[in-house]
């Protein structure tokens, strides 16, 4: 594969708690950086719990390395002018791009969402704030079975048409382990005539029953097939990294056979199985 042809590529990670995890953080961001991806997104905790922590994260990424980071922010829990000062923080501090996401309820994710009563109510509200602003590229979640609270398909793309034309110029999906699924979301995507990049998220499955289990809670169905393949998988470590690398591979190739050239790949702050899904699609470090 020349590199003319690779698609691109750009990672998640999240804010460390520790000292420990902030040691691991950097050493995936170390071990990630020569794969050149176009630009790597710091999570924001439920509620702005992770504020300092992503602005630090950034910060830091802007410091000390070459890539572009993207800092998620939501609009949970915090008044307009607080979500303001965040923004231009993120300007200040070299950040050009932003994830914008409205964010889980204060409650957690299953309880019910109620807009800050002096915050941006909802995603497209916090992107046409952004906007105003200006000076910031914006990304925006999308569903590829649609989010939790949309009641149908039509609510769905409404929704994502709205970060659109409030200044959206990218979306980045949900994970997900079926490409037909994906497939079928953006047909209807661009039938409605949406026409920005729809980006799709994949997730190394470190441990299945972890990752079902986030599955579960967002929205994410797990294919019955992947829950017998990762069965059969032994107990080593080897065995469980050697099974989700296969099967990252197989998912990037038949997305990338139908036409997709563009992947985000939700890290978990590792990058060893990430590594060897990326290679698959012509990405080397010795490039």
């Amino acid at each position: 594969m020349t590199a003319s042809s690779k698609p691109t590529i750009s990672f998640e990670f999240f804010p460390p708690k520790t000292e420990k995890m902030e040691a691991a953080l950097w050493r995936s961001i170390e071990a990630l950086a020569p794969l050149e991806p176009s630009f790597v997104s710091v999570t924001y905790g439920a509620g702005g719990s992770t504020r300092e922590r992503t602005h630090d994260t950034v910060a830091r990424i802007v410091r000390e390395t070459k890539l572009a980071p993207a800092a998620h922010l939501t609009c949970v829990s915090a008044t307009r002018e607080e979500v303001d000062a965040v923004i231009r923080a993120y300007a200040e501090a070299g950040v050009g791009h932003i994830v914008a996401l409205r964010g889980d309820p204060a409650d957690g994710v299953g309880s019910a969402y109620a807009p800050h009563p002096g915050g941006y109510a909802y995603a497209s509200d916090l992107v046409a704030g952004i906007a105003a602003i200006g000076g910031f590229e914006i990304s925006v979640g999308a569903y590829p079975e649609r989010h939790p609270e949309s009641a149908t398909w039509d609510v769905e793309i409404d929704n994502l048409k709205r970060k659109v034309d409030a200044g959206a110029s990218r979306a980045i999906t949900q994970f997900f382990f079926d490409d037909d699924l994906f497939e079928s979301f953006l047909e209807r995507v661009r039938a409605a005539g949406v026409s920005i990049p729809v980006v799709p998220g994949i997730i190394p499955v470190h441990n299945f029953t972890a990752v079902a289990g986030f599955a579960e809670k967002t929205g994410a169905s797990v294919p019955k097939a992947l829950t017998e393949r990762f069965a059969r998988v032994g107990e080593s470590v080897e065995e469980r990294n050697r099974a989700a690398i296969d099967f990252g591979i197989e998912q990037v190739a038949d997305l990338r056979a139908r036409g997709v050239e563009h992947f985000h790949f939700y890290t978990m702050n590792r990058a060893d199985l990430v590594t060897d899904i990326v290679q698959a699609l012509g990405y080397h470090c010795e490039d």
